[in-house]
């Protein structure tokens, strides 16, 4: 058995209020990519880009660990911070699965199931980072949105 004085591995693990980040965005033909990153899970893979390259005036500042922000595109459908990389981000305890239903462009919440998304639907993403993971895997980092 092991004895702590303060914090155990276990009260770290239970005091994170918010384990894992969704964050979804539009690229400029419309397709949706969504991001999930785990805390707990280290690497590369996990790591939060909030802000991508551009002008400081258009960084989103505001950025709190735990903290949704849903208000990343205005009453016009249009992106309010231009470096933000994800205009929408929420956070949650629980590890969830999202989906597009291919018979009805649903976009789908799954809990406590698995689904196989199909390979090679979509272009790739940013090609390196997190969101090559997301739908396929980009094998040329100078393609993409």
């Amino acid at each position: 058995m092991t004895y702590y004085i303060g914090t155990s591995p276990t009260d770290v693990i239970n005091g994170f209020i918010k384990r894992y980040m969704y964050g979804l965005r539009r690229n400029d033909d419309g397709e949706l990519f969504l991001v999930k990153i785990d805390q707990l899970s280290g690497g590369d893979e996990n790591i939060a880009i909030i802000n991508d390259i551009g002008i400081a005036a258009e960084n989103y500042l505001d950025f709190e660990e735990g903290i949704d922000y849903l208000a990343g595109i205005n009453e016009e459908h249009e992106i309010v911070n231009d470096n933000l990389r994800y205009p929408q981000f929420k956070w949650d305890n629980r590890s969830l699965t999202y989906f597009i239903d291919p018979v009805d462009g649903q976009f789908i919440q799954r809990l406590s199931e698995t689904y196989v998304y199909p390979q090679n639907i979509s272009s790739p993403a940013y090609g390196d980072g997190p969101d090559s993971n997301v739908i396929i895997t980009n094998t040329k980092p100078s393609e993409g949105y």
